[in-house]
């Protein structure tokens, strides 16, 4: 049986009156590309905050690597990319690099990171120009950049595909077909379906703090007869028996009054 690089068990997180996250389990082994899917607000960006402690947990437990999630030494081998991704305005893309690759213990190499530039569709002249001059898919590229040239095991990624036209998404797939080759772990949230489907081994759809569902892809769709992954979706979270398909099952919320 393959590591767990992310094991959560029991996970609850509550905003005054409002429950987050209702006791949620998750594992991601080693090299599993795993996508959470749900509606805004349905508890995915809690789940990643609360995995990078960016939140105090209320109760549930959470190792990263087989260390206590609060152990700063649990975060050394992940890179994390937030949903809104927002760089110091006065810092140029140049200056955001070499930042965050010296935060990374990764030495700036000026043709690498011209090179992820390409790669990413990002005009090389934009290491020379301050980030408040971006324009937003410019912005999601240079933080992509980042990410990918930091080199870890584990990628977190909060929305990745924000902002991207067409070719950049196409783009920052081939560079996740590359970490998958070289054997890195990928949890990420998406409202496309579809790049959950093209891109994961898995998918997790939260829906109001809870765990609906844990399989590919296709078995989603299979269980629910329809060759579209987004209503297979619409029937798990809105139609009775979603725990019926499910790796490690989780109640429904009204199965459980």
């Amino acid at each position: 049986m393959s590591e767990a690089v992310i094991r959560m068990r029991g996970v609850r997180k509550r905003y005054g009156r409002t429950e987050a996250l209702a006791g949620v389990d998750l594992e991601v082994a080693r090299g599993e590309f795993v996508g959470l899917a749900g509606v805004n607000g349905a508890g995915k960006t809690t789940l990643i905050k609360c995995l990078l402690d960016f939140l105090a947990v209320d109760a549930g437990a959470i190792e990263i690597f087989g260390v206590r999630h609060r152990e700063p030494r649990a975060r050394a081998r992940l890179a994390f990319l937030p949903e809104r991704f927002v760089p110091p305005y006065y810092l140029t893309g140049e200056d955001f690099l070499r930042y965050l690759l010296s935060l990374s213990g990764e030495t700036y190499r000026e043709r690498a990171a011209r090179e992820m530039l390409a790669a990413l569709d990002l005009e090389p002249d934009a290491l020379a120009r301050p980030v408040r001059s971006y324009s937003k898919g410019m912005t999601q590229k240079l933080g992509l950049a980042g990410t990918f040239l930091s080199r870890r095991d584990l990628y977190v990624l909060d929305e990745p595909m924000s902002g991207l036209d067409p070719k950049a998404r196409a783009l920052v797939k081939g560079q996740l077909a590359g970490l998958r080759a070289a054997g890195a772990t990928l949890l990420f949230t998406s409202h496309a379906l579809a790049d959950v489907e093209e891109v994961c081994d898995r998918m997790v759809v939260l829906h109001r703090g809870v765990r609906y569902f844990s399989g590919t892809p296709r078995s989603l769709c299979e269980h629910y007869a329809e060759r579209s992954i987004e209503q297979a979706f619409l029937h798990c979270i809105e139609g009775p028996g979603h725990d019926r398909h499910n790796d490690n099952a989780e109640p429904h919320a009204a199965d459980r009054r």
